[in-house]
């Protein structure tokens, strides 16, 4: 019998240059720890805890019912992509047409699609720190290089044009901005954001703005870059059906740009998924188009969670927390605990813990490039809340 030889794992040095999203190893681990029989408060998924909306399951239900199971066109039916033009225009104050426009499976697919067609070997993309943990990996899947500018916690993590300004270098192509931000609430001022695609447009750079979150703002602003028309042509708005209208698990999100732009993204779609599913997108023009209260009582209930869970973490001796202005994060500084009792431990370590001797799942900040954090998501019930913070309470107490 012949020996067998041993196969050297041909893979690619661009998988290579990345890791499984953070938060996904967070629920990975929780899940194992409820599998075996452990009582898990999961705050490290951020997944509303609200049903989607009847009229919306209904529309693709439906669908199926009308055998509407058949390929779409790339970019998403012409239906759905009015809608979504429509949507943002009565909401936000754009004027984007339907070939501006690209439907995917989910706001995520947008950014990765972008920075695949923009983005050349050693190109340069700015993000702000905290950022969303998929940012750095998409862009260096890409060929990309993140630089990260650091805006101050004790400014709530605002944003400047200064900041960004002074770490561009001739290699720079990219600012991306999200706001409201995942993992810290923190909501960028539309004057700020404004100052930034100004100054991007000197630079002759583009603004991708990821703007998932961008009706679960607490201020009350509701401001979108896609509204500033004289820059659109170096803008790229990626949205996402997901937590507007709960439907994480759904997968529908949209780019909306110039068209030289969205045609790209949406001939790099022809070649990999495709199209976003058929009667997903049925359901999303049924969201979109249909009664809006949904989207108003989403907001009005994280409102009252975010109040909820910060005057929780506040009341730990030990723990800061600037207070989120959006999204449903909030990211506290635990910094006290890090070095107490003459041993350095990480967020990371601490987390761990967190999770093993209190049963509280959250994600550590290293995820999204700070040293200090943990990120919770808060998408809960009020008596899931307060069993969290009890634990965490008494975690701390004893630390």
């Amino acid at each position: 019998m012949a020996a067998s030889s041993s196969l050297v794992q041909p893979l690619s040095k661009r998988i290579q240059r990345i890791e499984v999203s953070a938060t996904r190893v967070v629920a990975a681990e929780a899940e194992r720890l409820q599998a075996a029989g452990a009582d898990i408060v999961d705050f490290g998924a951020g997944d509303p805890h609200l049903a989607t909306p009847q009229h919306i399951k209904d529309a693709a239900i439906a669908a199926l019912g009308a055998n509407f199971t058949k390929y779409t066109a790339a970019g998403g039916i012409a239906e759905l992509r009015e809608a979504i033009v429509q949507r943002h225009a009565a909401d936000f104050g754009s004027d984007y047409k339907p070939a501006e426009c690209v439907a995917v499976s989910g706001g995520k697919h947008a950014l990765f699609g972008a920075f695949q067609v923009l983005l050349e070997h050693g190109d340069e993309v700015i993000i702000p720190v905290p950022y969303w943990t998929s940012f750095k990996d998409m862009i260096c899947f890409s060929g990309g290089v993140p630089v990260f500018v650091y805006p101050p916690e004790e400014k709530g993590f605002e944003l400047t044009a200064d900041m960004v300004e002074r770490v561009i270098t001739p290699r720079t192509k990219i600012i991306l901005v999200n706001s409201p931000n995942n993992p810290s609430g923190a909501v960028y001022d539309p004057e700020d954001l404004r100052a930034i695609v100004k100054m991007a447009a000197r630079h002759n750079l583009i603004v991708i703005s990821d703007e998932c979150y961008g009706y679960l703002d607490f201020t009350g602003r509701h401001f979108s870059l896609g509204s500033l028309r004289e820059y659109r042509d170096r803008l790229l708005i990626v949205g996402s059906l997901s937590k507007t209208y709960s439907m994480t698990g759904w997968r529908l999100g949209f780019g909306l740009g110039p068209e030289w732009l969205v045609s790209a993204i949406i001939k790099l779609q022809s070649q990999s998924t495709t199209h976003p599913t058929s009667i997903v997108q049925k359901a999303g023009v049924a969201a979109l188009t249909g009664p809006q209260d949904c989207v108003r009582e989403i907001q009005q209930e994280y409102t009252r969670l975010r109040d909820h869970i910060t005057a929780g973490l506040r009341s730990i001796p030990g723990i800061t927390c600037v207070e989120p202005q959006g999204a449903f994060y909030i990211y506290p500084n635990i910094s006290a605990f890090l070095n107490k009792g003459g041993k350095k431990i990480t967020a990371a370590e601490l987390a761990g813990r967190m999770l093993r001797e209190a049963g509280v799942a959250v994600v550590p900040g290293e995820a999204f490039g700070t040293t200090d954090h943990v990120r919770i998501s808060f998408p809960a019930p009020i008596a899931t809340l307060d069993k969290g913070l009890d634990r965490t309470r008494k975690f701390f107490a004893n630390f």
